[in-house]
């Protein structure tokens, strides 16, 4: 008996040490998975606008600043306060340019690298919810390989820290539930959200105590919940009361009304859309992902009264439903909700897994990864056949259809490997999309600024500034000419022509042509772009 007793304990003592085990080396195998996923290929493309010009703008100023100036608490955008967002991205950033310089690589590793780590988070959240590992495997490895996650996580935008600093506080949230002293990290990660985001992180705080609210209701009346909650509002308050002390009223009006509160009632700089946007986003850009989120909120509603799905359906519900009553629409926004349809349909993969063999699959399974099989097999062939032909795109896309195809086969033939298919080859698909120079589209949409700077830079003209033909802003401008070179209407054009002693215009075809001036000396061309002065020769 007692020598049975024996061997009983010491497997006791062994199997949480095992449990532990497995779940590290997930985390390890997770993580290297993501930076890999989120950091090659990272520098190559140029800035787009707005965020990341705006950005990476904000953390060279901050580096170059006197310290006395204390560009920490005062950044600044063009030698003027900034007042958009508190700048602890931007100091990440900064901190990057020191040590590697000031390139597209090191403004966007920071975010990266926080975006990354997030699907660590996600797994272990996933272990703190499920009873099984199987559904935290596949809730991360869906996160992983939604493709909305995967290019703005990599931009050097404020959304993927966010979202990172998010999962830590829920995290810490719901490892509280037994062991009060991740109450710190819950104020933590809220501290660091406002930090990033200010006004966001009311929003997802609200998500967390709602969320208790409903699972652990006696959390919300501990002192130390709310004592890490303070510990974490501390510095924030610090950073928006330093604001109000030195700039007073402006920043109250420019900083919290028209850059934050002003975003919920009003649509900033005509970023504007009906009710449905973000269900619209939802289902534009999470395929194939999408198949299974129908059936995972099916689950999770008829799983209600388990906590995993309380999360799911308050995370979910709660944040859709306040960015959808939103006057601002922008794509990014949605970005926090990624994370709970990945546990959404984690959780219903886990439930496949466990379905005894030879059970068929839901036949709308089937027919779907069929269809995408089909149209990405079409877009791979019209890559090829097309006026100007991609054999990037030609490869990405007949990758996406052999993956679905292999899919759809092995589900139609009730094999759970599907699930292993789908899953390694949109890992890879994503993997070739992001080592190829589409990975940000928008970068199309308007002329590329790199190479008109750079030409700028070789004829070397020493005179600042240079006005260019165009109507609108661009920080990516901004940034790659460190602010010399100014856009300015035909009219401006005009009378800088007329008055300035040694006028340099960057002018696109149409306006070269119908400005009509005297005396045009061209200096340069390059992408539709010409470079002139005044011919000053008798």
């Amino acid at each position: 008996m007692q020598k049975g007793s024996f061997i009983w304990g010491r497997v006791e003592n062994q199997y949480p040490r095992l449990e532990k085990r497995i779940d590290r080396t997930w985390i390890v195998i997770l993580l290297i998975a993501a930076v890999i996923l989120f950091t090659i290929n990272l520098g190559v493309l140029p800035l787009r606008d707005w965020d990341e010009g705006t950005i990476a703008q904000v953390a060279r100023e901050l580096g170059r600043a006197p310290s006395e100036e204390m560009p920490w608490l005062f950044p600044t955008l063009g030698g003027e306060p900034y007042h958009n967002k508190p700048p602890f991205m931007h100091l990440m950033i900064s901190w990057a340019y020191s040590l590697g310089g000031v390139n597209e690589w090191t403004t966007r590793l920071p975010g990266a690298i926080l975006t990354a780590l997030s699907v660590p988070f996600l797994y272990s959240i996933g272990r703190e919810i499920f009873h099984q590992r199987i559904c935290a495997i596949y809730s991360a490895l869906v996160y992983l390989t939604m493709l909305p996650v995967v290019r703005h996580g990599r931009l050097a935008m404020l959304d993927g820290a966010a979202v990172c600093f998010f999962m830590l506080m829920l995290l810490c949230l719901l490892r509280s539930r037994r062991n009060l002293r991740y109450c710190l990290g819950v104020g933590i990660g809220f501290g660091l959200i406002c930090l990033t985001k200010s006004i966001l992180g009311v929003l997802l705080a609200a998500v967390g105590m709602i969320y208790l609210f409903w699972d652990t209701p006696r959390l919300l009346t501990n002192k130390y919940m709310w004592i890490g909650m303070f510990i974490g509002a501390v510095p924030v308050a610090f950073w928006y009361g330093a604001q109000w002390f030195k700039y007073g009223d402006i920043f109250i009006n420019q900083g919290m009304m028209n850059q934050s509160l002003s975003r919920i009632w009003t649509s900033v700089e005509a970023n504007s859309g009906p009710p449905w946007y973000y269900v619209l986003e939802v289902c534009k850009y999470t395929w194939p992902w999408l198949i299974f989120l129908p059936s995972g909120l099916s689950s999770a509603w008829q799983n209600r009264n388990l906590s995993w799905a309380k999360l799911v359906l308050v995370w979910f519900g709660v944040y859709l439903i306040a960015i959808s009553v939103m006057g601002t629409k922008l794509p990014w926004y949605v970005f926090p909700i990624y994370p709970s349809i990945a546990l959404a349909i984690g959780a219903k993969l886990g439930e496949v897994e466990n379905l005894p063999k030879f059970t068929p699959f839901p036949r709308f399974w089937v027919v779907m990864l069929s269809f995408l099989a089909v149209i990405t097999a079409i877009a791979s062939t019209y890559y090829s056949l097309s006026a100007t032909p991609s054999s990037e795109l030609q490869l990405i896309f007949a990758a996406l259809s052999v993956t679905m195809a292999l899919s759809a086969l092995k589900a139609q033939r009730t094999d759970k490997q599907f699930l292993k298919v789908l899953l390694w080859g949109t890992y890879v698909s994503l993997l070739l999309f992001v080592k190829s120079n589409y990975w940000i589209w928008e970068l199309n949409e308007d002329y590329p600024v790199k190479p008109v700077v750079e030409m700028v830079a070789r004829a070397n003209p020493g005179v600042t500034p240079i006005y260019i033909s165009s109507t609108h802003n661009r920080p990516s401008l901004d940034f790659y000419s460190e602010g010399t070179i100014k856009t300015a209407s035909e009219n401006e054009l005009k009378h800088y022509w007329k008055y300035d002693k040694i006028p340099y215009f960057l002018l696109d075809e149409n306006t070269l042509k119908n400005l009509r001036l005297d005396s045009v000396k061209v200096i340069d061309k390059q992408e539709g772009w010409t470079l002139v002065t005044r011919d000053t020769k008798p």
